[in-house]
């Protein structure tokens, strides 16, 4: 299983994962109290290790900044994470060429279910499954995440003490997406990036 450590800001917060080395990290585009701009992420992103995969998070965001963003060569993945349509994520994907995954709030509606289809059908590479609107750090009930033939990243309230409740899942996600989970009053905390990363690496 891999693992993400999501919304970073500081060269520090780069210097706390290249010593752990997690799969991913994401850079976060959207309003956020965890918000980069794009000269911000460049930085980050020229300091961070070649084998850590870089994800640019957005919501809703004009495609042509995303496509700004993209060719600035700072991100290896697109994280949509608002209502983007399945024409844009055809789109977003012919123009970059990257890989494309798409967070889905968790509330086991039809219309849930009709989503799902609608964007594998676009091509999307994975998907993330969230309680709300992300970045709340809160668990939902993992029983309703929904059956898909693509992988899925895993988000909402993941820390040390759930993680190998996860492995017991009837399909384990591909990785794990973690942010307040390793912050320790709204600041990245080497300590339990370094703690989780190397928990989930075990497993």
């Amino acid at each position: 299983m891999k693992i993400k450590i999501c919304g970073l800001t500081r060269m520090a917060d780069i210097e706390a994962v290249n010593a752990v080395r997690p799969d991913y990290i994401g850079f976060v585009f959207a309003k956020s109290r965890r918000q980069v701009n794009p000269r911000q992420a460049k930085a980050l992103a020229e300091a961070l290790l070649p084998s850590i995969r870089r994800v640019g998070v957005f919501v809703d965001e004009r495609i042509e900044t995303v496509l700004e963003i993209a060719e600035m060569e700072m991100i290896d993945v697109i994280q949509l994470h608002g209502r983007e349509s399945a024409a844009y994520v055809v789109s977003l994907k012919r123009q970059t060429g990257l890989p494309v995954v798409k967070a889905v709030r968790v509330d086991q509606t039809v219309d849930m279910k009709e989503r799902l289809r609608c964007y594998e059908a676009a091509g999307v590479d994975a998907f993330l499954f969230d309680n709300g609107p992300g970045g709340t750090g809160e668990r939902f009930e993992w029983k309703q995440i929904p059956q898909t033939g693509l992988p899925y990243f895993l988000a909402g309230g993941i820390c040390p003490d759930n993680v190998k409740a996860v492995m017991q899942l009837p399909k384990a996600p591909y990785a794990l997406d973690v942010s307040s989970g390793v912050e320790t009053d709204g600041v990245k905390d080497a300590v339990k990036i370094k703690q989780l990363v190397e928990l989930v690496h075990r497993l």
